[in-house]
């Protein structure tokens, strides 16, 4: 059986696991063996899981394998954020985010090569897409990244995993559902639900999919207090807007306690960061359970928006507080190897040829991908 027959193992939570064994003939309970040979160990030899079987490895040797993604080339920031070009089997290319911090460790996992939304300010959006990742794929990079930074000597641990790099998750629902099962699943890497969120930019029918089979955290890509500016910057508004979107996010937690949505916003100079969207703003989430996160624009070539001046984000941030919204300004980190929020760029062929019309506006239709420096 070729690889690409095999099963990835790596990609399997503990139902489908179980599901697995099952059809090998072989006990569900070994399941909770393999997984945590796989996760908690990272190990890939089947030989060395000394506590199945041999009949049960020769098995799962003939029929699976335990594959993640390779490192194609890592940065490290002056910050202490580092950044991977991670390459899978068909050439494709995703790029993964370490950011450590005092308190915690967020890892910033892709869930699409390339991304199918096209977000104005985005570097990723305007490279186009190619296709969704598979769940190996997704929960390969978090398997990857522990074993690099333990190499790497990094002494802060992975403790949030957010599903913010390449990608819209929910329009790649059924292979990252599973993955964020195996971040929180107690076998493999054990977060809280607090502690692995999801972003989206607002795809309404798998957000409430999304509430009735996973507890993880949200995040949604607002960006602008009204649909007039969304529309512009946030296209996937003209087919969701925003108060269809307003009222998902205000029920999504409903009676858990203490559980809020995280709304994110881009400051883009002249475009939605003037006191009055400010004000705007704060009375569109008055009555939702939210938090807010002012994010500072990350510009990338050829980027048509420039970020607004500190001074001008201070401003709305002190708008919004008065109205008793909790508001915080991220800082920006890993800016100096492109690691900050909207800046990552895979290496793929773009199926939509977005990113060819898109250079070709600007005059440089000779480029194959928007310009990129690898140090």
């Amino acid at each position: 059986m070729s690889t690409q027959e095999k099963i990835n193992l790596i990609g399997l939570n503990r139902v489908a696991m179980r599901e697995f064994l099952a059809s090998i003939d072989e006990k569900p309970f070994r399941a909770d063996q393999i997984l945590k040979w796989i996760h908690h160990q990272g190990m890939t030899d089947f030989s060395t899981m000394t506590n199945i079987s041999k009949v049960l490895r020769q098995k799962l040797e003939e029929r699976t394998c335990i594959e993640a993604p390779s490192i194609a080339w890592e940065k490290a920031s002056k910050d202490g954020t580092y950044k991977w070009l991670l390459s899978f089997a068909d050439g494709n290319s995703v790029e993964m985010v370490f950011i450590p911090e005092t308190s915690r460790g967020t890892l910033c996992v892709s869930s699409q090569v390339g991304c199918a939304l096209d977000c104005k300010f985005c570097s990723t959006g305007k490279q186009g897409f190619s296709r969704n990742l598979s769940t190996a794929e997704i929960i390969g990079q978090v398997w990857l990244a522990v074993r690099r930074l333990s190499e790497l000597g990094v002494t802060q641990k992975i403790t949030n995993i957010v599903m913010m790099g390449m990608g819209e998750p929910l329009l790649n629902f059924d292979n990252v559902v599973p993955a964020m099962d195996l971040m929180m699943e107690d076998l493999a890497y054990g977060l809280s639900k607090h502690r692995v969120t999801l972003s989206t930019s607002g795809v309404i029918p798998a957000m409430e999919k999304l509430k009735e089979v996973s507890q993880a955290a949200l995040a949604v890509s607002l960006h602008a207090p009204n649909d007039e500016i969304r529309s512009k910057i946030v296209p996937i508004n003209k087919k969701y807007p925003i108060k269809q979107l307003i009222a998902v996010c205000r029920d999504y937690f409903k009676g858990q306690k203490q559980r809020v949505v995280m709304f994110e916003y881009v400051m883009l100079k002249g475009v939605n960061d003037q006191p009055e969207h400010a004000r705007e703003l704060a009375k569109l989430l008055s009555n939702v359970p939210c938090k807010l996160n002012l994010i500072p624009f990350n510009p990338f070539p050829l980027s048509e928006y420039e970020c607004s001046s500190p001074e001008a984000i201070t401003t709305f941030q002190s708008i919004i507080q008065k109205k008793k919204i909790h508001v915080t300004i991220r800082k920006t980190r890993g800016d100096d190897i492109d690691a900050a929020c909207g800046q990552l760029i895979g290496q793929f062929e773009d199926r939509t040829r977005r990113n060819e019309k898109w250079l070709k506006k600007r005059g440089m239709p000779g480029l194959a991908s928007i310009p990129v420096v690898v140090a």
